[in-house]
């Protein structure tokens, strides 16, 4: 971090999130004063753990409301917007498609509206898109040309996402800028349902790890780190007529199936004798994606830090801690129970 974030009113939607978390914490060690949109205060957000949210002005609110995202941004000044609120399981959008619309839809055009009438205070926005925004494609990997697509609920709203933004620029000429990135892991994540913290977790239990799918799908995988730092420069450059209004891939260029970073899993963690189990019971998900990341190495001379191998270990080791740290914490309380 340089000095470029040093008193800069910042708003984060989404900080208790994966990405938000580690975001926050990037902006707060950067001089920044964030503010933090919530919803619910998850107590074991990393967020909340790190003790960072103590750092931050808290507006607890939701997107939905159209208020909160107003009053945060004309009450705390914000010069600078990180929109990464959303629902963000593929699974909960398929159970429930109204509150992932609700959330990533509405959400985000009630933000921007709120950009749009504090377009005094405003002077850059970065909006947390995805891979899923493109929807199904027979050609791979995907550029920033093709078309946004979306066929189920969770891609749906992330296509719309991205037109909600491009429209708020060209009709309101907003300083903004669109964030496509790949599938992001990393140590803070604990929707467990997910591959790589499902996996870890299992792991160091001990148990067989699950594949929902048939193993084949294949995704990019992108270290956290290397997502917040696709964030910022994003949002430090989007004053830049090649930038503003423009959605960019961030992506390590080289996919992975699930049974591959399955076994990379067990193979870090000493643990190839436990046989995966094939579900086979995936549905409503895009079986192929990658991302061209081109124009991001071009115009924003971004490349990621980290090798997949490098950021499996530090997420291994993130979920070692944490689980060790819950593992004792409940023995403790049961042997006080015991005690009682």
């Amino acid at each position: 971090m340089d000095d470029f974030w040093q008193s800069k009113n910042v708003l984060v939607t989404g900080a208790t999130g994966l990405v938000g978390s580690w975001l926050t914490r990037a902006l707060v060690d950067g001089g920044a004063h964030v503010v933090v949109l919530t919803r619910d205060l998850d107590p074991q957000s990393e967020l909340i753990r790190s003790d960072v949210i103590k750092k931050t002005s808290v507006v607890q609110g939701c997107l939905e409301d159209g208020v909160s995202c107003e009053r945060a941004i004309c009450e705390y000044e914000i010069d600078t917007v990180f929109h990464l609120g959303a629902q963000t399981l593929v699974g909960t959008a398929l159970r429930n498609p109204v509150l992932t619309f609700e959330s990533n839809i509405r959400g985000t055009y009630l933000l921007l509206d709120a950009c749009r009438k504090q377009k005094n205070f405003v002077q850059r926005i970065v909006i947390a898109s995805s891979d899923k925004a493109y929807g199904f494609s027979d050609v791979l990997p995907y550029t920033e040309e093709m078309p946004l697509q979306g066929v189920h609920p969770y891609d749906v709203s992330k296509s719309c996402t991205d037109l909600l933004s491009l429209a708020y620029y060209h009709t309101y000429n907003l300083p903004l800028a669109v964030a496509r990135c790949g599938n992001i892991f990393g140590g803070g994540d604990l929707n467990w349902s997910r591959l790589i913290p499902g996996t870890i977790k299992n792991l160091l239990a001990g148990r067989v790890p699950e594949i929902r799918s048939d193993g084949g799908f294949t995704r990019d995988y992108l270290y956290v780190a290397d997502a917040v730092k696709a964030y910022l420069v994003l949002a430090k450059e989007v004053h830049r007529e090649d930038v503003q209004g423009e959605g960019f891939n961030f992506g390590p260029n080289r996919p992975y199936s699930v049974t591959e970073i399955v076994h990379k899993l067990q193979s870090l963690m000493n643990k190839e004798n436990l046989v995966p189990q094939i579900l086979n019971r995936a549905v409503a998900e895009i079986r192929d994606q990658t991302l061209d990341s081109s124009k991001a190495r071009k115009t924003l001379k971004w490349e990621p830090e980290y090798s997949l191998e490098d950021g499996l270990e530090e997420t291994i080791s993130w979920y070692t801690g944490y689980l060790h740290q819950l593992s004792n914490k409940s023995s403790k309380v049961a042997y006080e129970t015991v005690l009682l």
